[in-house]
């Protein structure tokens, strides 16, 4: 971990705009006994948050609950290794590692449920509403286009633990966007970009929507958690185009999202084809 050095004028850690988090108020607010999560760290500059808490998971220095969190990620990773970078203190980069007690086969619901419980958490706490593209990106209007501001990746590791992080883009401003198709909860027009409240919320929202899903075996319906990211999600009723491994694509209507969280796919064929996120490369729209 690379110590984090002083704020002064010239400093790239300088930026009033964008204060520090303080890991000791987060932990006083997050970690309490009989709750999700047992421990939180903030980290200043490391490669990625996902991959840090993969590894304390398998030094045995972190457990369950664990919460990582950095100020600045230098290897962000997404789907497929896809990097996700961002000035320092500029966004929300954290990882939780989650031992869950319904059945794996149902594990693939996790990365959707961090989904729901983000675009829950965003539009209470910065009065953005989010949309949510299948199978992990986080989407805002920004002066009348459709934007990415965040993202969602689930890693397993071990038998019996599953580490989801979560990125977003909180105070970006548009000269600092890594792509046109970006954006922030910023230039989405937040009621504030104080990553404190936003940070608490999303984890708070996140215990109750994991709680809710687990303690129901998880099960997609009785969770809530099908309905809630069907209502959400900005990719059912558009066309789509599917890449798939090794060049195929498949192109259909998105009409509904299956009990495993699968994108259904009505093709022009008059046939029905559900789409697992592990099975695709790339889905963008057709619509023009």
């Amino acid at each position: 971990m690379t110590p984090q050095p002083p704020d002064g004028p010239g400093n790239r850690w300088s930026d009033l705009d964008r204060p520090p988090l303080s890991a000791d108020a987060l932990r006083r607010a997050l970690v309490r006994e009989g709750g999700l999560y047992t421990s939180l760290d903030v980290l200043d500059a490391i490669g990625s948050t996902n991959t840090e808490l993969v590894g304390r998971l398998s030094a045995g220095t972190a457990a369950p609950g664990a919460v990582v969190v950095a100020e600045e990620q230098t290897a962000g990773r997404g789907r497929l290794e896809r990097t996700w970078t961002a000035p320092p203190r500029s966004g929300l980069f954290f990882s939780v590692a989650l031992r869950p007690s319904a059945p794996v086969e149902r594990w693939g619901w996790l990365p959707l449920l961090a989904g729901v419980a983000t675009a829950t958490a965003l539009a209470r706490a910065s009065g953005v509403d989010t949309s949510l593209k299948w199978p992990n990106d986080l989407l805002a209007d920004v002066a009348g286009d459709e934007r990415k501001i965040g993202g969602i990746l689930a890693e397993r590791t071990g038998d019996d633990t599953v580490v989801i992080g979560i990125g977003l883009n909180v105070s970006l401003r548009a000269d600092e966007l890594p792509v046109p198709t970006a954006g922030s909860l910023a230039l989405a027009g937040a009621d504030g970009t104080d990553r404190d409240p936003l940070l608490r919320a999303v984890l708070r929202s996140l215990e109750e929507w994991y709680g809710r899903w687990d303690e129901a075996d998880g099960d997609p319906g009785a969770s809530g958690a099908q309905a809630a990211y069907a209502a959400g999600c900005a990719t059912l009723g558009r066309s789509v185009r599917v890449e798939l491994p090794g060049g195929d694509a498949l192109t259909g209507e998105a009409v509904a999202l299956d009990g495993d969280g699968r994108l259904v796919l009505a093709t022009s064929a008059g046939v029905q084809r559900p789409v697992a996120a592990g099975d695709i490369v790339h889905l963008r729209g057709t619509d023009g």
